[in-house]
């Protein structure tokens, strides 16, 4: 179910305490994609990021999307990181009714990952009289929706080429089911962000492109990337009618 975040603009999907599974944009705003030239630490990350909202006039609600780069983690390890991060959320008072709405992606770069965890990019809404429709898709990994444990990891462990295409399918029926939640179809989509170290040209054309649709025509973007957990190695995340722009630090 949507819920809706008036003070900024959107409405987004229930996830797990880190980051809600997804947002789009209420009628009359856009969102506003930015990434940066390199990824900043992610304290100095929010001090830009609220100095850029406040140089284009938005508030901190605003902010709905974030995407970091860091270190694989343990599943331990991820939920301690989990809770600096959203404390960090709420002390910017962005959380509605106890739930966090902002999305997330946050994955570790196979070469020359960042010391620490760093902001990537991140998205925010602006106002835009008659914009179509603007959302992103959380990253997944192949995990079924809520479960959290190491043990629920599809085909943990293995990395063979069927096995690969078991977490893509996972993977994909994941995002596809939070694209329909959030009320958008494959045909809106115009980024969709793949996460792996593994060789995706083997399962690229006669599984994922077919289930995308006519959201192949805007290709795939391969990040040789590990997802932020270790064991998990298949990730994707998705966005549309998303307007961006890059920023220099």
């Amino acid at each position: 179910m949507l819920l809706s975040n008036a003070a900024g603009g959107y409405a987004f999907l229930r996830g797990g305490n880190a980051y809600s599974a997804g947002v789009v944009a209420a009628p009359g705003f856009l969102i506003e994609h930015v990434c940066l030239a390199h990824p900043i630490p992610l304290k100095a990350g929010f001090t830009l990021l609220d100095e850029h909202l406040k140089a284009v006039g938005r508030p901190r609600a605003a902010l709905c999307a974030i995407a970091l780069r860091s270190k694989p983690f343990t599943f331990e390890g991820f939920k301690e990181f989990n809770v600096g991060y959203v404390d960090a959320l709420k002390s910017w008072d962005l959380l509605v009714d106890g739930i966090n709405p902002v999305a997330r992606t946050n994955v570790a770069p196979e070469l020359a990952p960042p010391p620490e965890p760093s902001l990537y990019s991140f998205a925010y809404t602006v106002p835009q009289a008659g914009a179509a429709r603007s959302f992103v898709v959380s990253g997944a990994g192949e995990i079924p929706e809520g479960a959290a444990g190491a043990g629920d990891v599809v085909r943990r462990g293995e990395t063979s080429p069927d096995a690969l295409r078991d977490k893509a399918r996972c993977v994909l029926g994941l995002v596809e089911g939070r694209l329909d939640r959030l009320g958008a179809t494959w045909d809106e989509v115009t980024v969709t962000n793949i996460y792996t170290v593994h060789d995706l040209n083997a399962f690229l054309a006669d599984e994922i492109l077919p289930r995308i649709g006519t959201a192949a025509q805007h290709g795939v973007t391969w990040h040789f990337t590990r997802p932020p957990i270790v064991s998990i190695e298949f990730e994707m995340d998705l966005s549309g009618g998303v307007r961006r722009q890059s920023r220099r630090i």
